[in-house]
């Protein structure tokens, strides 16, 4: 079968996806899409909260029905590194993220070997959204700072704030509630919050910065312990500033340091 050479869609298809983050309900749709031989330039992904879905729909001469794929169609065939890098770009926060995606995939059918030409664009973009993600997961990761709150049973709560760039907040939960089983503790962000009650998570919606604690006595002893260990002798500022980013430091206790320190070390 010669891949969509003669397909012919006379409407685009505008395709929800139910959050942000819905790698499979993309992989799902778009499995079906492409059985149905239906081209890039005639899906609209539409994600919530991303303003794409109202626009749409007031456009003329759209469908919304998604074409069926006709009897005896063939599966769609990607390598496992596709779906690797696919999973972590769904999570950027670039809009167009999905359709970059659909298009690879589209292209992966007629040429396999794709993903090993690196002077592609689209290749390149995949490669970049990816990476961008994985540094997201691991700054957040390394940057989430919680502070002790009582609940309204007088039991002690740990809350967090954090600013991801892009769209890993569920996919950073297990790595949470495994380091912090026993714990009682909440992530706020602007993109939607995590609860755990030390048996469930729950997820709630997008929070502000002024709904998460300022401070708790217990940051006092951090920062001794952080200017105990800082080790003159060692320090790379380029390297320090590129593991801990600006943007950053101004959720984190021991950041008010940092001048001082690097200060005393030159000196």
């Amino acid at each position: 079968m010669t891949p969509f050479r003669d397909a012919r869609i006379a409407d685009a298809c505008a395709v929800p996806l139910a959050a942000p983050d819905d790698f499979d309900g993309w992989r799902e749709q778009a499995r079906r899409l492409i059985m149905a031989e239906v081209p890039p330039d005639r899906v609209v992904w539409t994600v919530p909260g991303e303003g794409n879905g109202d626009l749409f729909a007031d456009a003329p001469g759209k469908s919304r029905r998604l074409p069926m794929p006709s009897p005896g169609a063939a599966q769609p065939r990607v390598s496992r590194a596709f779906l690797t890098l696919a999973r972590s770009a769904a999570l950027h926060s670039d809009p167009h993220r999905f359709a970059l995606l659909y298009r690879l995939l589209w292209r992966l059918q007629g040429k396999p070997s794709l993903l090993e030409d690196g002077a592609d664009s689209d290749v390149r973009r995949l490669n970049d959204l990816s990476r961008a993600v994985r540094r997201d997961i691991h700054k957040m990761r390394a940057f989430v700072r919680f502070r002790a709150v009582e609940d309204e049973a007088g039991r002690e709560h740990y809350v967090a704030w954090f600013e991801p760039s892009h769209h890993i907040l569920r996919i950073n939960a297990a790595f949470f509630i495994n380091r912090f089983t026993s714990m009682h503790w909440s992530i706020l962000t602007p993109k939607g919050s995590l609860h755990w009650d030390g048996e469930v998570l729950h997820e709630g919606p997008p929070a502000r910065r002024e709904d998460a604690p300022g401070g708790d006595p217990a940051e006092d002893l951090w920062r001794q312990y952080y200017a105990s260990i800082f080790n003159p002798a060692r320090l790379k500022v380029g390297a320090m500033v590129k593991e801990m980013p600006r943007r950053y430091r101004k959720n984190l206790p021991e950041a008010a340091l940092i001048t001082d320190l690097i200060a005393g070390a030159q000196a």
